[in-house]
Formats: C-alpha cells, structure tokens, sequence
C-alpha cells in the first residue's frame, strides 16, 4: 500500500503502519475509530429507522386508501418519491459513517415533462419501490441491532470497570456489590477480590467481542444500502451496454476513417499517377515509342505496388486466410512478418464464432506490432487456448518491458474493444520485462 503515496512516503507509511498495528486486532478494535463509527451506525439507525418507517407507512397508507379518488395516485407517488430521498439521505450516512461508496441508483425515466409524467416515472421506477422496501425492512433490523449492540457494549464496559465502581454499591446501596442470587435466606454478591477480578475478566471479553458483533451488525446494514439503494444490477448492465455500444461505434468509424484514408493517400493515389503516367505514355506512343514503353514499364511496376497495398489494407480488413483456415494459421502468418521470432501455439478444439475471431487476430496482431516496435526483444510467443466459456490469449515477450494501460496508448484502446464484448486484458510488463499481456474473449461458436 506504501506505492498510493508515492515512492517518497513509503518508508514514513511503514513506520506509521507498525506503529498502529503493534497490538493484536483483537485488542486494538474497542479503540478503534471505526467501530465507534460503526457503532454510531447502530445507534442512529434506530430513530433514523423510527422515522423512516413512520412516514413509509404513514404516506403509502393514505395513497392506498385515496386510491378510490384520483388523489391516491400522486399521493402514493409523493410517498415513493420521499422514500428515494431518504435512501439518498442514507446513502451519505452509510458512506460516512461504514465508508461504503454505493453508486447513484439510475434517474427516473420520462419521455416529457409535466407533472403527469412524472408520477408515472416515479410509479413505474423499479427504484423507488426498492427504496420503499428498505424503509420497511431497516425499521425492525434497526430495532434487533440497536438493542445487541447496546446491551454488549454497555456489559462490556460496565464489568471491565467494576474494580473502580463496586465501592457504591456498599456506601450507597447498603450490599456488598452486584447481586447474583437472592431469596429470604440467601444472598450473593460479588464482593471479594477473586469474584470482582472474574467480573472484570468476563466484561473484558465483552469488551474486545462487542466491535466484531457490531461490525457484524454492520454488514447486513451494507447489503441493504447496497442491494435496496443502489443501482439494479439490470440497470448497471443496460448502462454498461450503452458505454459498449458508444465504444464499437466510435472503434468502427476510426476503422472507417483509417481506411479510407489508407485508400486515399496510398492505392488510390498511386492509381491516379499511374492513370496520368498512362495517358502521357498515349500520347508519346507514335512520336516516341521507346519513351511510351518505358513509361508503360513504369506504371506497370506503380500497380504491382498499388496491388501489394490493396491486399495489405484488405489483410488489415479481415484476412482471407482467418476466414479459410482459422486462428492458427492466421496467426503464424501474423507472426511471421514479426521483426522478432515468435512461437505460435493454439490449443482449440474448435473455431469459435467469426466476429469473436476477428477481435482475437486483431488483438494478437496489434500486440505484435506492438513488440516490433517499443519491445526490444529478442524472442516472443504467442498462446491461444480454450478454459470454460472463454478463449485465453496470452502474448509475452522478454523485451525492456514498462508497457502500461494509460489514456491514449494503443493498448488502452485495446482495452475499450475488448470491454465492448465482454472481454479482459490484463497487462504484467515489470520494467525490465518480461512482459505478459493476457487477453479473454467470450466463448460463442
């Protein structure tokens, strides 16, 4: 944890570290900021909880039973409308107080404003009557932990204390301390140095045992916030298909754009000079013949260029041999024009879907290029394999390594398209190498 704060600091957070942590977590907790932050938790859960409920109840009461009129529409979504207020309200607490960060449940969905819209979003909004849930359910969970954690806590530290306070129970109560048993004949109390020495042994455990019942407590707070008040896991998937979406839009119009400026500046250009060289070759072709020949010999040298830059932007395209003989073969071809050796080994028992082998040569190849360019190695493999419902690629090389996931690299763009169809890209390149760049498809056949 010492790199979040930079090289600089690392040595100071260590010493701090040790220094915090010299007492066993057992014995640290009771003084610990957090559990006397969880445990405020607990105890403003139950007027919070209190009011919540009240109201909840209160307000979907009335809306059900002005149902019968027009009024118990609005009225029932005024109620749901306070209840995602209140779970904003909780939101900030959970996140001060437990430090769970719970993401914004999504908006409410209306296709025109007015105030008719509006109720219907409210109504139709899966998230406002999760936030109703949680209002009704906090209320008796709240009531259970308020009550444990009070009673732990407040055993606990009365026992642990017992030694400096069972003197008022003589000069003030007339007994000799805490009374365990008592009857018209018998009585104990706990008055000797041996029975006050246990009292305080066992409020001792009390004690260190009250945080970890509390941070229990606790947890089920958090999967509440968490399940009832933040976003559905629906809702999360449709806006992560919309960034997906955004991202193969945008990756096919700069697919786009690169072709046709490949096309531009490279074959269609050379086709334009050759068309030229052609005409002038026409012309020339009674006056000069071997002037004409010549020319014809130079523009037959400018489309066998134009032919070798067409097949390479068609092989940039989607190349034929991907689609006639699989990822094998197109792979060793890739590798092959590699400026370093490369060991190709694939391991499939069948050809999974094209469009999931297209995104996997295109991954290969860029890694490849990214080898001959930046690596500095002097060897690289390349490994395809199947492991469940997902194909495994593995690319590594024994270069200078120091390759990194950052904004504007091209293997952050890598990133982006492989996150468009559920992929991963995992990149372990230490400076100094070597470096190993994991890829994972979804398997579709």
């Amino acid at each position: 944890m010492a790199t979040e704060y930079g090289q600089g600091y690392g040595h100071r957070y260590e010493y701090d570290g040790a220094r915090r942590h010299r007492l066993p977590a057992a014995l640290r907790a009771p003084f610990e900021a957090r559990s006397w932050r969880e445990f405020g938790y607990v105890l403003l859960s139950l007027p919070i909880g209190i009011l919540m409920f009240s109201y909840a109840v209160t307000m979907v009461s009335l809306g059900a039973g002005l149902l019968v009129t027009f009024l118990g529409i609005p009225v029932l979504a005024a109620a749901l409308a306070g209840c995602r207020g209140l779970g904003a309200l909780e939101r900030m607490r959970a996140r001060g107080l437990l430090g769970l960060e719970v993401a914004e449940p999504e908006p409410l969905r209306m296709r025109k404003p007015g105030a008719m819209a509006w109720t219907g979003a409210v109504l139709k909004s899966g998230t406002s009557w999760r936030h109703l849930l949680y209002t009704l359910l906090h209320f008796p969970w709240a009531v259970f932990s308020f009550v444990v954690a009070v009673t732990c806590w407040a055993v606990g530290w009365s026992l642990v204390t017992y030694p400096l306070w069972f003197w008022v129970f003589p000069v003030y109560a007339g007994q000799g301390g805490i009374q365990l048993y008592g009857d018209d004949h018998h009585r104990v109390y706990l008055d000797n140095p041996f029975e006050i020495t246990v009292t305080a042994l066992i409020g001792l455990l009390f004690t260190l045992a009250t945080p970890w019942i509390v941070r229990a407590l606790t947890m089920v707070d958090r999967l509440l916030v968490h399940g009832l008040l933040g976003p559905s896991r629906l809702s999360a998937r449709v806006v992560e298909l919309e960034s997906d979406r955004g991202v193969v839009v945008d990756t096919a119009a700069a697919d786009l754009r690169r072709i046709e400026r490949d096309l531009h500046d490279g074959a269609q250009a050379r086709l334009v000079a050759l068309a030229m060289d052609l005409g002038l070759a026409k012309e020339k072709l009674t006056e000069d013949p071997r002037s004409a020949a010549r020319m014809v010999e130079e523009a037959h040298g400018e489309v066998k260029t134009a032919l070798q830059e067409l097949r390479d932007l068609a092989r940039g395209i989607h190349p034929a041999v991907l689609t006639d003989r699989g990822l094998d073969a197109a792979l060793s071809a890739v590798a092959s024009r590699c400026t370093v050796p490369v060991q190709v080994e694939v391991d499939l028992p069948r050809r999974p879907a094209p469009a999931i082998e297209g995104i996997a040569y295109f991954t290969v190849s860029e890694l490849l290029q990214n080898i001959s360019k930046h690596s500095g190695a002097r060897t690289a493999s390349v490994d395809v394999w199947r492991s469940a419902d997902r194909l495994m690629l593995q690319v590594t090389d024994d270069g200078v390594g120091g390759a990194d996931v950052s904004g504007g690299s091209g293997l952050a763009g890598l990133t982006e398209r492989l996150d468009a169809v559920d992929g991963i890209l995992v990149v372990d390149s230490p400076p100094g190498g070597p470096t190993r760049v994991t890829a994972e498809l979804p398997w579709r056949d």
